[in-house]
This record gives C-alpha cells, sequence and structure tokens, in this order.
C-alpha cells in the first residue's frame, strides 16, 4: 500500500476580486494558523523523506492519500476562467447533496510532472477530500520517495509503471480521474492507451498533451532547444554512466527552478520543493508516444492553462489545445507552472467542474 500522508487543510491565502465565504478577523487568524502548522507539516515530512532516501537502497513505489475527515471553514476562490460558463463555486458543490451522487467517479489520482513526486499536492488532497472526493497522489519511478536511481529509469513505461499498476490493480467496474501535471501529462497518456475503460476523465494540467508520434520533451522544445541541441549542449545534463555515455537525465539549478516553476508560488512552498526535487530521468522525455484512435482517441480530455507559467509559456499551451484538441479548456489566472502551490483554491474548483461534467 505504500505510506500515506495525512493533511491538515489550509487556505489558499491570495487575493481575489471573487465571492469570499466565512469571514472575521478571528476566523482569519485561526486559518493563518492551520496555514502555518500545514507548511511545517509537508516541510517536515518531505526532509524526512530526503533523508530516508539517502540511507536506503532498492526500488518500491509510493502512495501518497490522504484519510482524514477534517473539515475547514471555505476561504476565498482564486479568479479562474473556463469555456464550459459553469458558475458553481467548490462551496456550493460541497454543499449539493446531488454533487457526490451524481458523479461516475468520486476517485482522482493526481501524476506529478518532472522531478517533482506525490508532496506537491499535498493542498489539493486536502481540498479534494474534504469536497467527499477519494484524491491519490502516486510517486512514479525514480521519483519523490520511489528509491529507484533515476539514472536507470529509460522508457516512459518503466516511469509510469506506479501508475499503470495502480489501474492494473483497480477494480473491474472502478473508473478514476486522472490529472497529470506537466510532463506527467505524458504518462496519462499512455495510461488512456493502455487502460482506457478504467478512465473516466484526463485532466491535463498544463501538461504534456502530446500527439500520437509526439515525445514529451517536444512540448518544450521551443524554450528548452530541440531534443538534439539539448542533448548535446545543455549544461543541466547528467551523465550517471560516465561523461562518454549518452546522458541520463537532467536538472536544473535551484535559482532556475524559482525562475522556471515557481515565480507565483509562495516562499514556504519553494522551500518545500527544494528540499524534495529530484533529477528528471531522460529516457522517459525522448520516447515518441503511439497514441491510437481507437484508445486514446475516445477518451475524455480535459486542459488547464496556467496563464502566467515561465516553464511552459501560455502561448504554447494554447497551441497544444489547439493541435490536439480536449472537450474542455480552463484557465487560472496569476498561476505559474505550479498552480497546486500557487493558486491551489482556483485548481480545487476547476477539478470540482470537471468532476461534475456529464
Amino acid at each position: 500500500m505504500g505510506n500515506r500522508f495525512s493533511c491538515k487543510s489550509k487556505p489558499d491565502g491570495s487575493k481575489s476580486s471573487s465571492r469570499r465565504f466565512g469571514g472575521g478577523n478571528r476566523s482569519n487568524r485561526k486559518l493563518q494558523t492551520d496555514e502555518e502548522l500545514l507548511h511545517i507539516q509537508a516541510l517536515s515530512l518531505a526532509i524526512q523523506h530526503h533523508q530516508a532516501s539517502q540511507r536506503f537502497e532498492g526500488s518500491m513505489s509510493r502512495r501518497i492519500g490522504s484519510t482524514s475527515s477534517r473539515r475547514r471553514s471555505s476561504t476565498a476562490s482564486d479568479p479562474s476562467v473556463n469555456n464550459n460558463n459553469n458558475n458553481n463555486t467548490a462551496k456550493q458543490l460541497k454543499q449539493s447533496p446531488e454533487f457526490l451522487e451524481n458523479l461516475e467517479t468520486k476517485n482522482i489520482v493526481l501524476i506529478h510532472g518532472e522531478g517533482f513526486g506525490a508532496w506537491c499536492w499535498y493542498k489539493t488532497i486536502a481540498l479534494l477530500e474534504e469536497s467527499g472526493l477519494n484524491p491519490m497522489a502516486l510517486d512514479l519511478t525514480g521519483s519523490g520517495i520511489d528509491l529507484k536511481d533515476t539514472n536507470n529509469v529509460t522508457t516512459l513505461e518503466e516511469y509510469s509503471k506506479p501508475l499503470t499498476d495502480y489501474l492494473q490493480n483497480l477494480p473491474e467496474d472502478d473508473k478514476v480521474i486522472l490529472v497529470g501535471h506537466s510532463s506527467g501529462g505524458a504518462c496519462v497518456s499512455y495510461a488512456m492507451e493502455q487502460f482506457q475503460k478504467k478512465i473516466s476523465k484526463a485532466i491535463f494540467l498544463c501538461g504534456t498533451m502530446v500527439s500520437n508520434g509526439q515525445k514529451p520533451f517536444d512540448v518544450f522544445a521551443e524554450q528548452l532547444g530541440s531534443a538534439e541541441f539539448f542533448m548535446k549542449e545543455s549544461k543541466f545534463l547528467i551523465h550517471g554512466n560516465g561523461k562518454d555515455n549518452p546522458a541520463t537525465g537532467f536538472m536544473f539549478e535551484k535559482h532556475q527552478m524559482r525562475g522556471l516553476y515557481f515565480n507565483q508560488s509562495p516562499a514556504k512552498d519553494i522551500a518545500l520543493a527544494m528540499v524534495s526535487m529530484r533529477p528528471i530521468p531522460l529516457g522517459p522525455m525522448m520516447r515518441n508516444l503511439s497514441l491510437s484512435k481507437e484508445k486514446y482517441g475516445t477518451g475524455r480530455r480535459f486542459y488547464i492553462q496556467t496563464l502566467e507559467d515561465h516553464a511552459l509559456s501560455p502561448d504554447i499551451q494554447e497551441k497544444l489545445v489547439r493541435e490536439n484538441p480536449p472537450e474542455g479548456v480552463f484557465k487560472i489566472k496569476g498561476s505559474d507552472h505550479c498552480p497546486f502551490f500557487s493558486k491551489p483554491q482556483a485548481l480545487h474548483k476547476i477539478l470540482l467542474e470537471i468532476a461534475q461534467i456529464a
């Protein structure tokens, strides 16, 4: 089953012109205290996991899922824009008895992007659970606290194995909603091709929603250069098998990660990321995906764009949805590449809206 991580819920804390729920200085002070405790808990957990990864060898799959039933007062939702004209708020959905009854599935599986792990979803897990859903975050192979050496992860199939194992073991009548962040979108696409009947909806969160025959790296090529140039010239490459052999991974320096990924994120979440990020295996990023119209093509896809994104620009995200149109497109204003940190309330609201689409 793997380790489970139970979180206290917290408010977004960001300013918004949207309608606000709850109120009063006393309530705000209490929520601020809850936020401090949550950040301390999450940072402490990440440090423990980081230290554990240094002590042990081997390979294991890790899942993070919240089992808490704690509730909290609702806070302001961040402004977001979507093309479905659905004005239901997260609070209204939570209060509607029909919301949970009418869902095809309450199971939401969260797939992290390059360098991240299941730890990055701690805010989203808490918010989804409060709404009555069943969130689960997985560590992909060589990510988070999965102890496999990233230098030995060479294929998308291997990288995605914790996800495909999860879907393989899912009861026959159960379905899930998959959420893939950044390059985790390629893992979601791969899973759609393998387990289309078990996936209710696929949500690409500023993700690599590639077309048939593309590789995940192609999505970032406009910003990082061609795959051939990157493999030859990039100073971020890791040669796990020696300098004379092809690169096995890459990792940006911390100050570059801050500018690329976290330009709108709270300082405490950046601190959490700095002790938790791991090298990115190159092999899975460089393999072309084979996606069929009969399987992947029949799946229900949705895309969430992040409008202050420096890692995958809004223009590139717009190009992705034009070239490979999903069923619906949502946008989060003021979000960097990590809306689970920078705009968790807005992300949560959109996930609820997509979950209820019939």
